[in-house]
């Protein structure tokens, strides 16, 4: 095992602001305000964050994977410029009746990367706004956390009898894991 710290982050919602019809380009991509500098805090208090993403709509072909690549350079740029960093990006392409084991609210991304980084999930942070992030840190035995960001509010609202923590945002609940 290593002594390394990570946090898992969805992106859609909880680094940028969500779109119902899918962030299909770099220009779409917007940060929620606090979310880089949040992961900046993370990187610079020894945290390794890797993003665990379902982007259906490459499955869809509202975009292609170049594009992807093109967003999540912007995202890695904007980054970069506040001190921060992520160290690895999963993403599952697939449409949601393929019912493939790497799409959220199966923990199938977050099995790989356990996998890959030789971990245990069973202390790590899972930060999400939404029910399927929630459901894939549980069954992966990560430590969910629900942001109100993105569809965050619609979660608590159809779900208000979850027993995890709630923060207001990435940035709160970055300063919460920072001081325990």
């Amino acid at each position: 095992m290593t002594t390394t710290k990570y946090i898992l982050l969805d992106r859609d919602g909880v680094i940028n602001h969500d779109a119902n019809q899918f962030i299909k380009s770099p220009d779409e991509w917007l940060p929620i305000a606090g979310s880089l500098e949040a992961i900046a805090l993370l990187n610079k208090a020894g945290y390794h964050v890797i993003v665990i993403t379902n982007q259906s709509g490459v499955g869809r072909g509202l975009y292609s994977d170049a594009t992807l690549t093109a967003i999540h350079a912007k995202m890695l740029r904007q980054l970069a410029a506040v001190g921060g960093h992520i160290q690895h990006i999963y993403y599952c392409p697939h449409l949601p009746d393929a019912n493939c084991p790497c799409r959220k609210p199966k923990p199938g991304m977050l099995h790989q990367f356990s996998q890959d980084a030789g971990v245990d999930l069973s202390d790590i942070f899972f930060i999400g706004d939404s029910l399927r992030d929630l459901q894939a840190g549980q069954a992966a035995g990560a430590k969910p956390l629900l942001v109100k960001t993105g569809n965050g509010q619609h979660t608590l609202a159809t779900h208000p009898d979850l027993n995890i923590p709630i923060f207001e945002d990435l940035y709160e609940a970055t300063h919460d894991i920072l001081s325990r």
